[in-house]
């Protein structure tokens, strides 16, 4: 089991390129994408507006070590701040599986 940093970014898919190249480049090469996710967050628009938007939201999830999340960040911070999106942090653990091969 390893301790790894739960990053989940939700944002526009116009910006989502510029979110991948951020997150490579802080050292996060695996994630998870979904497109075409529908919501509400603080400060957003009410949900009668949701059906009129022409942009489609995606949710970004990616893990990386605890001594990677102030570079990924440090990189997501200007894209969120400019373009608008949400980024949350949490604690999670790795737990990778063991193959055992029966002998017969």
């Amino acid at each position: 089991m390893n301790e790894v940093k739960r990053v989940e970014i939700i944002s526009d898919s116009v910006e989502l390129a510029k979110i991948i190249t951020a997150l490579e480049k802080a050292g996060v090469s695996s994630y998870t994408i979904l497109r075409n996710v529908a919501g509400r967050i603080p400060g957003s628009m009410n949900s009668d507006a949701l059906a009129l938007t022409t942009l489609d939201n995606v949710y970004l999830i990616a893990f990386c070590l605890p001594d990677q999340i102030k570079p990924v960040l440090d990189s997501i911070r200007p894209i969120l701040n400019k373009f608008g999106g949400v980024c949350y942090v949490s604690d999670a653990i790795e737990i990778r599986s063991t193959r055992c091969v029966a002998s017969l």
